[in-house]
């Protein structure tokens, strides 16, 4: 049969032949030693296939490992039914839940609140690899519903019930199977446990971190990094769902069907102003002059800042607010990157000297022409900011590399309170599939450049990758820096965000490279209840980082 074929760092595809009979898994042994990275999954004619799929002729194939989100998803799951079974066989049938990223890997906890020991961590450890070098088959089984919710009965994921009790037209389940252990997964899996080939366990406060290579890492033994206020964000979040009685997308859904969206929705905003308050007041015992803002794309920094402003002023202080972005060297300096493109994002980018010239400036209380940048021409402006800083007068400012210390290296250490913003969520599809932060917030750039930019989605799902190397590298080494960490995710925001984005998404065509990305992303908007947009135009305070997203923002135009 003729196919072609692409992969790792083959720029275009090739033609070849292959047996009757052949499957991806197939092509992924004969391209192992090309492959920098292990091949986990296939875009087929434009359609992600697990690696047993059997090769067609004709097919279009382009095989995928970590950098691909499909990829990564199918790789992490697998690794996490060999965890839960690896659990089951040394503990006993406990209820495991699988909660959030953190500290390079996957934090879970046991539900009934016990916590695991040393020794027993260290025989899971053990278990999960004889799992592996045994080369188990993880085993597709697709039952009729009746049969389906019986299998799930037995083995006691009433939350899996729980959720598949509000889908009433689903009528066939597909479950996979490893070693007698059931499981049920939204996603593909690997072929085998042999495909499994890094992965760590580690001991953290109440549960236990999954650890394993993340992205384009290829680190064989990763990293441990203890997030302790990523911890606590997710912590925080967790505890105000249980308050409202939420735990799982099902959960929320009933309330949206119950008509209770509007309640959600403004508890969600007055917990954000009530963490507001929180920081302000942290800020002010600090004594610290210089308010540093940074997080990924979409993460909602400038409306966070602005409203720190408001509250800081409600306490009696007043601010000078800065973004970087007025510190661009010329844009006939910019640097490069490896294509030969502009950078903006990188640290380079920005006239450090200047930038840190102005700061000090101001602290010292001289008047200080700051500059405007034009972006039209690419240059920076002067005269028409000139500004002194009272002596009680704070400095907020907001900017991807604000946590980095290369930005501020000449203003004193004492001078500087450092906030990290991201939206997280610890509402899970069930007690094993969770929610992708980054999926949060890459609905949230798709709505916001649709909107604002006059980008469509699939521009948006194509730049994505490369947001995601930008943010690699210029933000998240730093969040560790941070004095503390604001959760700026609403537990309401993908219900309501599936109202704007699914159009987005549906119009993105078959033949397109973001078709893929796009599917995922719809399959997983299927799991929730959407709010209608008429009630998030109604409900959504203007004020709220969300508006920055959807519009009718009093802060972004």
């Amino acid at each position: 049969m003729k196919i072609t074929l692409q992969y790792g760092q083959m720029k275009k595809p090739r033609a070849i032949s292959v047996d009757q009979g052949t499957t991806l898994a197939d092509l992924t042994r004969t391209c192992a030693a090309d492959a920098p990275r292990p091949l986990l999954a296939g875009r087929v004619r434009n359609k992600i296939q697990d690696l047993m799929y059997p090769v067609q002729e004709g097919d279009d194939i382009v095989l995928l490992d970590m950098r691909d989100t499909s990829a990564r998803i199918i790789y992490e799951h697998s690794l996490i039914m060999v965890y839960l079974k690896a659990i089951e066989d040394v503990l006993g049938r406990c209820s495991t839940e699988v909660r959030n990223s953190l500290g390079k890997g996957i934090y879970t906890e046991f539900a009934d609140g016990r916590e695991i020991t040393a020794q027993q961590l260290q025989q899971v450890e053990e278990h999960m690899h004889e799992l592996v070098d045994r080369d188990i088959p993880f085993r597709k089984i697709s039952v009729d519903r009746a049969q389906g919710m019986q299998m799930l009965r037995d083995a006691d994921l009433e939350e899996k019930i729980h959720r598949l009790n509000s889908r009433p037209e689903v009528n066939t389940l597909t479950f996979y199977e490893l070693d007698g252990f059931i499981n049920f997964f939204y996603s593909f899996m690997l072929p085998s446990t042999s495909y499994i080939y890094d992965f760590k366990l580690r001991k953290y406060r109440r549960g236990v971190i999954v650890m394993y290579p993340q992205d384009a890492e290829m680190e064989r033994e990763p990293a441990f990094i203890d997030d302790r206020k990523l911890y606590k964000a997710f912590r925080e979040a967790r505890d105000w769902q249980v308050m409202q009685g939420i735990e799982y997308v099902s959960d929320l859904n009933e309330k949206i069907e119950a008509g209770e969206a509007a309640d959600i929705i403004l508890v969600s905003e007055a917990q954000h102003q009530k963490k507001i308050v929180e920081v302000t007041r942290e800020i002010m015992r600090s004594r610290k002059r210089v308010i540093l803002i940074t997080g990924p794309s979409s993460s909602g920094k400038t409306t966070f800042a602005r409203k720190l402003c408001i509250q800081l002023r409600v306490e009696g202080v007043r601010t000078l607010y800065l973004g970087t972005d007025d510190y661009f060297v010329e844009r006939k300096d910019t640097p490069r990157d490896e294509n030969g493109e502009p950078n903006y994002e990188g640290l380079d980018a920005v006239d450090i000297e200047l930038f840190n010239r102005n700061i000090k400036s101001l602290l010292a209380g001289e008047e200080t022409d700051l500059p405007v940048f034009d972006f039209m021409h690419g240059t920076k402006q002067f005269g028409r900011r000139l500004t002194r800083l009272a002596s009680d007068q704070l400095i907020v400012i907001e900017g991807i590399h604000a946590l980095n210390d290369r930005l501020t290296p000449e203003i004193a250490e004492e001078e500087k309170y450092r906030i990290y913003i991201s939206p997280l969520t610890p509402l899970g599809i069930d007690s094993h599939n969770r929610i992708l932060a980054t999926d949060m917030r890459l609905l949230r750039r798709m709505v916001r450049d649709y909107k604002y930019r006059g980008h469509t989605a699939e521009e948006t799902l194509l730049e994505w990758p490369k947001v995601r190397r930008g943010e690699n590298k210029n933000v998240f080494p730093y969040n560790g820096k941070a004095d503390v960490f604001f959760n700026s995710g609403h537990l309401y925001e993908i219900s309501m965000l599936r109202g704007y984005a699914e159009p987005l998404l549906r119009a993105i065509p078959g033949e397109s490279k973001a078709f893929c990305e796009a599917q995922r992303m719809l399959h997983f908007l299927a799991f929730f209840r959407t709010i209608e947009t008429g009630e998030a135009e109604r409900v959504v305070p203007n004020d709220s980082i969300l508006r920055e997203f959807i519009g009718g923002s009093v802060f972004v135009d």
